[in-house]
């Protein structure tokens, strides 16, 4: 049953991306804002199970989102329900049709591992400052979903010093019940981790808590702020 759940699920993500593929086109050659990569972020979060419940005010714009990393569906959700474009690693473009995907939201792809290209990063993060929330993932992996791992302020250049009137908000994301079945651990690939979650029985409780924004004071105080913030929510849901 596994397999077949996994299959559908597969064939019902097609069939989404080529019914909103085309519409999201239209929008582009007309030169309007689409919201269509959004929607088709936000509905593939439900199709692989998950049942999103918001809790807090998002900020809506001029805001770096700072959330905890359990599994790729994180992404689904801070797309689909924040509004979110991602600061993530060059490698991910290569990727076959998720660096596509990725592309499609206007990701902002980063190498890390070259340190003379670290002004262009932190020049590119801040270019998208402003229109959308972005969002990254400052503990730099997927954790276990029993603790949180240590907040890498390094990730968090573009902010010393903060473009003027950009703030901070922490975003604790948790599954219930399913956060220790779901998250995404050390090995695993990437593909047996979706085709896990893919043949799943049921759904599941996703929790997105958008807690007070911080004013950025350096880097490493809004690293220790954010994650104080959010494992002081997090840790009795899921602990």
């Amino acid at each position: 049953m596994g397999a077949i759940r996994a299959g559908l699920r597969l064939i019902a993500l097609a069939a989404l991306l080529l019914t909103l593929l085309p519409v999201h086109g239209v929008w582009r050659l007309a030169r309007r804002p689409s919201s269509w990569p959004r929607r088709f972020l936000a509905t593939c979060a439900r199709i692989v199970g998950a049942r999103p419940v918001t809790m807090g005010t998002p900020l809506p714009r001029d805001v770096v989102i700072l959330a905890n990393h359990l599994s790729w569906i994180d992404i689904l959700l801070l797309a689909g329900f924040a509004n979110a474009v991602f600061v993530a690693k060059g490698e991910l473009r290569a990727v076959p049709l998720v660096g596509w995907l990725a592309a499609l939201n206007d990701t902002i792809f980063v190498a890390r591992s070259e340190r003379m290209a670290v002004g262009a990063q932190v020049d590119a993060v801040r270019a998208a400052l402003g229109p959308r929330p972005v969002a990254i993932f400052p503990e730099g992996t997927t954790g276990a979903g029993v603790t949180l791992l240590p907040f890498k302020s390094a990730l968090l250049a573009a902010l010393d010093p903060a473009p003027p009137g950009v703030r901070v908000q922490p975003v604790a994301i948790d599954y219930g019940a399913a956060t220790r079945e779901l998250a995404w651990t050390g090995g695993e690939t990437g593909v047996a981790h979706a085709l896990r979650v893919l043949r799943r029985r049921g759904g599941f409780t996703a929790h997105l808590r958008f807690l007070p924004p911080i004013a950025p004071a350096g880097r490493k105080a809004i690293a220790a702020d954010a994650r104080r913030q959010i494992e002081a929510s997090w840790a009795p849901t899921v602990g």
